[in-house]
């Protein structure tokens, strides 16, 4: 501003303030005082001119037909309750991975994890005379948790009915046995915190054949042979049911029974260690986790009963909003979570033509500070949905990208809270016109041996979802 105009303004400015030694610098103020006032006009009318200016966005937008815009909108009241579910009936066969023992917990109660799978020759018999000398049982052991500090046995128990690769099985399924079993087998102390590649020794092959696993499962050395058109091995010894049993300190344990990566590279079998007629040694194997698979299926039991009195879940199956919901490893109860508001939403005519920016479902956690923390639940967790007919489906957002980046499912451990991004399940629904998705998830772990509780309804932190779209 130039200074014969900035001068006046301050002189005029000034003139009012409370001093009386400023009283004589009034007569300086005429002199310049309609410059002043001149250019105040000036900016008075160029303001009102400038706001009586159309938007540049919105010319002609009368002339646009509605099509041609989209409406943005966000919500994050949509409503979101939660119940805790169990199914103690669940499809368990041809396990990734086995499970074997017992474990307790104060707020689940007691699990039960057992299985049963075929064993397969390891090579062809070559019928000589032989002697069974011992028996061993290698196996590598994946995890191991509960107690170590005592000593464990196995049993294995005949079983009576065939199992097969393609055949469904169930955790619940009552097994047959023939009655031929062994029992215990002393399981070597396991540390807690690796693998253990451990051998396990079978009672004295000098005990009467019957009691002996070695004389016994060669005890018809004509069925030592495989076929596709005639009664074989399978038929002749159909598998076993593996069991540990119980024990004043729970311990579980878990293998892998599954096809090796590499040809003869067995991790799981028995060998018989054998002498021929002339005293020389030889050795034949029985495998679990052979190649040519081998039908297997897993059994659970959980009683909720055994927990803690004070601790114990209060409400399973039975429809109750709680402020918790729980979810457990191996098959045991999990969370269900139900959106009404994204029924809402399909139902409504005015929402037909959407798509989904966002959706994101966010559940806290409850830590007690001792047995949970952030540390000891699952790192991550997995939805599913489960359609009318009663299949279940890992929601399509959990496949976006081979490391599952998108869906997140992640434990957030500065917020203890697990994110799920959902946009593609969310878009699916309000699409589905055959009636087969239903507004609702179940939260579950896809492996692993941890327990997690989950804050829900009137909890003060609930599960929460987000919801972004874009109406057309």
């Amino acid at each position: 501003m130039k200074p014969n105009i900035l001068m006046p303004i301050m002189i005029f400015m000034t003139r009012y303030y409370h001093n009386s030694q400023l009283t004589h610098r009034s007569a300086s103020v005429p002199h310049n005082i309609f410059k002043v006032f001149s250019l105040f006009f000036f900016v008075l009318v160029a303001f009102f001119v400038s706001s009586c200016e159309e938007n540049p966005t919105k010319i002609g937008s009368n002339l646009l037909p509605g099509s041609d815009f989209v409406k943005i909108a966000s919500t994050d009241t949509l409503s979101a309750q939660s119940y805790t579910m169990y199914d103690d009936s669940v499809r368990t066969d041809n396990p990734s991975v086995s499970y074997l023992g017992q474990i307790s917990d104060p707020y689940f109660g007691t699990t039960t994890a057992e299985f049963v799978t075929q064993i397969r020759m390891g090579g062809a018999w070559d019928d000589l005379p032989f002697i069974v000398d011992s028996v061993k049982l290698y196996l590598h052991v994946l995890s191991t948790t509960g107690g170590s500090s005592m000593k464990h046995y196995l049993k294995i128990s005949e079983i009576a009915e065939p199992i097969y690769t393609d055949s469904a099985y169930y955790s619940n399924k009552q097994v047959l046995t023939t009655g031929y079993e062994v029992a215990n087998i002393e399981i070597p102390v396991l540390r807690t915190d690796t693998i253990n590649d451990i051998v396990i020794n079978f009672p004295p092959e000098t005990l009467d054949p019957p009691l002996s696993f070695g004389n016994y499962i060669t005890r018809d050395t004509a069925k030592l042979f495989y076929s596709s058109t005639v009664p074989d091995f399978k038929t002749f010894f159909k598998g076993l049911y593996f069991q540990i049993e119980p024990s004043s300190d729970p311990m579980l344990i878990s293998l892998s029974l599954a096809q090796p990566a590499t040809l003869g590279a067995y991790y799981n079998y028995f060998v018989l260690f054998m002498s021929d007629l002339s005293g020389g040694t030889k050795e034949f194997i029985f495998v679990l986790d052979a190649t040519n698979k081998n039908a297997a299926y897993n059994r659970f039991r959980h009683n909720f009963n055994t927990a803690d009195p004070d601790k114990k879940i209060q409400h399973i199956n039975d429809g109750y909003k709680d402020t918790l919901s729980y979810l457990q490893y191996l098959n045991g109860v999990y969370t269900k979570v139900l959106l009404p508001g994204l029924a809402t939403l399909k139902s409504d005519p005015a929402m037909k033509n959407i798509a989904v920016n966002k959706a994101k479902l966010t559940i806290p956690v409850q830590l007690d500070g001792s047995l949970y923390k952030a540390s000891t639940i699952p790192p991550s967790l997995i939805l599913r949905y489960r359609s009318k007919s009663g299949v279940k489906y890992v929601v399509p957002d959990y496949n976006v990208d081979e490391f599952h980046a998108f869906f997140n499912g992640g434990l957030d451990t500065v917020a203890n809270v697990y994110n799920f991004n959902i946009p593609a399940f969310v878009q699916g629904y309000l699409e589905d016109a055959t009636g087969q998705v239903e507004p609702e998830l179940e939260v579950f772990q896809g492996a692993g041996t941890k327990n997690v509780i989950l804050k829900a309804n009137n909890s003060k932190t609930p599960v929460k979802f987000q919801f972004t779209y874009t109406k057309f």
